[in-house]
């Protein structure tokens, strides 16, 4: 190979990587093959929310227990989630809003153990409300949702 050539050649390939670098910045959008439109964009749902729930004690039977931890998860389609452990008792169930209202819902919860709970709230705001739960056996909490 002569002396001639090799200045062509490294110039061929400094001039491919000069435009490499400058597509790089580029990027492909698809296209509907039938309609020759970019195609719609999916947002992805929103990801649920979860509060956190303080149970006080409100009766005589609930002082035992004292304050309960619990746990609602919003899924942002009308329903969420709610569970809670009272005296050793996993309490797993549903949570609502009351047909025809923003603001107040109910929340039920089915033990481990047999027992359960039921829940009625108010939300003063998204993240914050207050409420009354009620086990079968009679203890009444207060209920208060968020931090």
């Amino acid at each position: 190979m002569s002396l001639i050539f090799r200045p062509v050649r490294l110039a061929g390939v400094a001039g491919a990587l000069v435009a490499a670098a400058a597509l790089t910045g580029c990027y492909v959008v698809p296209i509907h093959p039938h309609q020759q439109q970019p195609a719609p964009v999916v947002h992805a749902p929103p990801a649920p929310v979860t509060f956190t729930a303080r149970l006080y004690p409100a009766n005589d039977m609930a002082t035992g227990y004292g304050m309960v931890g619990a746990t609602v998860t919003n899924d942002l389609n009308g329903r969420g989630h709610f569970n809670t452990t009272i005296g050793g008792e996993l309490f797993t169930g549903e949570a609502t809003r009351v047909s025809g209202s923003s603001r107040d819902g109910l929340a039920n919860g089915a033990g481990n153990r047999g027992s359960y709970i039921n829940c009625r709230y108010t939300m003063n705001s998204a993240t914050l409300g207050t409420g009354t739960c009620r086990l079968n056996n009679g203890a009444v909490f207060s209920m208060h949702v968020g931090s």
